[in-house]
């Protein structure tokens, strides 16, 4: 995807749902094969550009203005403090080119309420993603619990705290100061 098009719209030129809409859709993609799963990486590529240049990627009726590609996934190490180092080296060398508008990725976490800080955690996975033009998000899906109704859907929660530190090494992937 290294062909650049004059006519790919700039990351301002998209709403302010672009991201939330590019989030949510990786959610439900990585949610189809369940739990336990390793970190992954996105690319965000305006899906009108990806249209014209791999018509074969992008369903007729597909209306989102970001198309996320997953990248080649990302080793799950054994421990949680090489699992840390690792995602810090893979976003520490990345970068996209121009046509790429935003990244984002998905990692499965443990969540523990900020006012009980000794309670067991609940397990759940964190979606950040950032923009070239600076706009940050992070969306968190709760793990549900044992004899949940399947059906009742995907319920995703956000906070302007919420992981910080994750959009932001996101942003610098794309050489952008995060607006938070």
């Amino acid at each position: 995807m290294s062909d650049v098009h004059p006519d790919t719209p700039a990351s301002d030129a998209l709403s302010p749902d672009a991201l939330g809409g590019a989030l949510r859709d990786i959610v439900e993609f990585v949610d189809q094969d369940g739990w336990d799963q390793p970190p992954m990486l996105f690319a965000l590529v305006p899906t009108a550009a990806l249209a014209r240049s791999q018509p074969d990627l992008v369903d007729a009726d597909d209306d989102s203005e970001l198309s996320p590609i997953a990248q080649a996934p990302l080793p799950n190490p054994a421990s949680a403090e090489d699992a840390t180092a690792e995602l810090e080296r893979v976003l520490a060398t990345t970068s996209w080119p121009p046509t790429v508008m935003g990244a984002a990725l998905v990692q499965e976490i443990t969540v523990v309420p900020p006012d009980e800080p000794t309670s067991e955690g609940r397990p759940g996975r964190v979606a950040a993603g950032a923009l070239r033009d600076g706009r940050t998000l992070g969306l968190l899906q709760l793990r549900p619990e044992p004899g949940a109704d399947p059906e009742a859907g995907i319920e995703l929660l956000t906070h302007p705290d919420l992981a910080v530190e994750l959009r932001t090494a996101l942003a610098h992937t794309l050489d952008v100061d995060p607006a938070g």
